[in-house]
């Protein structure tokens, strides 16, 4: 069954319109999104094969964080299994004093993401290869908010408040789906939750920390 399509001005048009992009960051993401889909073939970045569905799904649900906290007062972000690099990119894009670490471990991901990093000549970000785990144990960046699009479970992303870590002061956002429930016993460390539309889909923030 052939679904219509918008025109591709149209979806732009409407992208920009919802979020409030600028001219110049839309031509950033318009480069990153036809290298995601042409890449898409080769190395199944994203379930996601149309444009229309590529930036709702991916950056207008990457860059939703910004109505819930203030990434100007942000310095350094961690991304936890950035695949093809969101939420990270997007956000850098809206943000560019931010610097940002895409944390994933597999290779073709890396490959791609080296690649729309220099076709934006976006500096300030850094692939690191590390699994989570290793990464909390052997590593002390200077990490403000992590951010994570539900790469990992509660039980993982927890280990970053155990006292010996050096991350216990972070705060890490979690996307989550309208039905997610956090596991009674990480229900502590959930300090707010935020709620928001995209299209007809709720989608949820969920911020985890150690409450003062």
């Amino acid at each position: 069954m052939n679904v219509r399509q918008k025109p591709e001005e149209k979806i732009w048009a409407d992208f920009k319109r919802e979020t409030g992009v600028t001219d110049e960051q839309v031509e950033k993401i318009q480069a990153y999104a036809t290298v995601l889909l042409q890449r898409n073939e080769e190395f199944n970045l994203t379930a996601i094969r149309d444009l229309s569905g590529v930036l709702r799904q991916h950056f207008q649900d990457s860059i939703a964080l910004q109505n819930f906290i203030d990434l100007k007062k942000i310095h350094t972000i961690c991304d936890i299994g950035s695949g093809p690099g969101f939420p990270g990119l997007p956000l850098k894009i809206l943000y560019p004093h931010l610097n940002v670490i895409l944390l994933e471990v597999t290779k073709k991901k890396q490959q791609f993401l080296s690649e729309v990093i220099e076709l934006l000549g976006l500096e300030n970000v850094e692939i690191c290869d590390l699994d989570w785990r290793t990464f909390v144990r052997t590593t002390n960046y200077d990490i403000d908010l992590f951010v994570t699009r539900a790469a990992l479970n509660e039980t993982e992303l927890s280990r970053a408040f155990r006292a010996t870590c050096p991350y216990n002061k972070s705060t890490i956002v979690y996307w989550v789906s309208e039905e997610w429930e956090v596991m009674p016993k990480f229900a502590d460390l959930v300090t707010k939750i935020e709620t928001y539309k995209l299209g007809k889909k709720v989608r949820r923030l969920a911020f985890f920390s150690l409450k003062k």
